[in-house]
């Protein structure tokens, strides 16, 4: 693992004029190529380049084998930012799955053969989506330290829809989602097949397709049908999931998937078959008999070792030493805005907290919120890393609205909104110890 200030020496890239992703602007100029370790490298560059470079570092984390246009639609999707003049340069990362540490190095690998190719920027951000603003977050902490010329490879960093938590609560709702699964439907895994504890995802070598998954989830609770034609059990089934896991029943069958296969990924690509997740304490509540599910539902500890190691990879610590500006939807269901509670703490707790500006918008989208946002909240970033005045909330509201004028959508930026704690939304892992001394009175 990486520590903030140690040296870290950046792979070369071999980058060569490519194509551009089809549909971006005409004059736009690219280059592909891979870095040492083998990740696919996209960079392009706007005909009136302002100086500027994001670094853009893709969700997940995906599962399919990296390729030469594995970013190619993170380009097309924000393609604001090259048509607000900025250079842009995306990772594939040097291999598919879990790690979050590992993706916080190829994004700086990145940022460094685009900056050898174009030029040292006057100015570089770092922008993470989804999984891929915790890989960014981690990347402002330990590999952001300045370097000879006192400058830092990053000066800014812009998260969105952010896994801000860190992995080690990151996935409750999903462990919730796996242990209810098993009680409510009792076939994931079948009875008749390898068992296995299902905070490890799947069996040693075990894969699934979605579709398989899916054929399991909609025989239980018939939701691949209308309300009308399920059974009573089948109602009461998908009540129970949403119920015990906390997770809108629309968004089961995403964290569904996830909670298979990143699971699987996660205990054996890189915790040697053993779990970081936990369960033991939950009290469900909301399912139609709270004495019977909790009687029955699978009950796990962490191995110890797994979870530092996996909180080693990716939990974050709050030193911060640049500005941050992170835009969330609240109704985002894939990953939910409380995330963002957990972030503030994190960062107040280590006292860095005046880096921080949180924009929070009245949207449920989770892979791209509307346009106008992302001019103004890169806008906003950009002059606070220059001028070293922070933004409020209302600020990247007025460039907004502005931006309009080029990008359609709106601005349903909510300035008062805060967030609620992790714990209200997701099923409490610890009661705090208050709690444990008052029930033992």
């Amino acid at each position: 693992m990486l520590l903030a200030g140690l040296a870290f020496a950046t792979p070369a890239a071999a980058l060569q004029h490519a194509a551009c992703p089809p549909g971006l602007a005409t004059d736009l100029m690219c280059w592909r190529g891979q870095d040492t370790r083998g990740a696919h490298l996209l960079v392009a560059r706007p005909a009136t380049w302002n100086g500027r470079l994001v670094t853009h570092v893709f969700g997940g984390p995906r599962m399919a084998a990296p390729n030469p246009e594995t970013t190619d639609e993170d380009l097309i999707r924000f393609a604001e930012f090259t048509r607000e003049g900025w250079a842009w340069v995306s990772t594939s990362r040097r291999r598919a799955g879990f790690g979050v540490t590992r993706g916080a190095e190829d994004a700086l690998a990145a940022r460094d053969a685009a900056a050898s190719l174009l030029g040292p920027p006057v100015l570089s951000v770092l922008h993470g989506q989804s999984w891929g603003a915790g890989v960014a977050a981690r990347a402002i902490e330990a590999l952001n330290a300045p370097r000879a010329d006192g400058r830092r490879p990053w000066d800014a960093a812009l998260l969105t829809s952010g896994v801000l938590s860190g992995p080690s609560r990151a996935y409750d709702m999903r462990v919730d989602l796996r242990a209810a699964f098993q009680v409510v439907c009792g076939t994931h895994p079948r009875i008749e097949e390898p068992q296995y504890p299902v905070v490890l995802g799947l069996a040693r070598g075990g894969r699934m397709t979605r579709e398989e998954v899916m054929l399991r989830y909609n025989a239980c609770t018939g939701a691949d049908v209308a309300p009308e034609s399920r059974t009573a059990t089948q109602h009461q089934a998908l009540a129970d999931l949403a119920a015990a896991s906390r997770v809108p029943e629309g968004a089961i069958p995403g964290h569904l998937m996830w909670a298979t296969t990143i699971f699987a990924d996660i205990a054996w690509g890189m915790l040697d078959g053993s779990s970081a997740f936990d369960n033991a304490r939950v009290r469900y509540t909301g399912t139609s008999d709270d004495t019977a599910f909790n009687a029955r539902v699978p009950r796990y500890t962490p191995d110890a070792d797994a979870a530092r190691r996996l909180a080693a990879d990716g939990d974050l610590t709050g030193s911060v030493a640049v500005p941050v500006l992170t835009l969330h939807g609240i109704g985002d269901s894939t990953v939910f805005v409380e995330h963002q509670a957990v972030y503030r703490a994190t960062l107040e707790s280590a006292g860095a907290s005046p880096w921080l500006v949180q924009v929070f918008v009245d949207e449920q989208e989770h892979a791209k919120l509307s346009s106008p946002l992302y001019p103004a909240a890169l806008g906003a970033l950009a002059d606070w890393a220059e001028t070293s005045r922070r933004p409020s909330v209302e600020d990247v509201l007025g460039r907004c609205e502005a931006a309009r004028g080029t990008y359609p959508g709106e601005c349903r930026i909510l300035p008062a909104y805060v967030p609620q704690a992790w714990e209200a939304r997701v099923n409490p892992r610890h009661p705090p110890p208050e709690t444990q001394a008052s029930r033992a009175r």
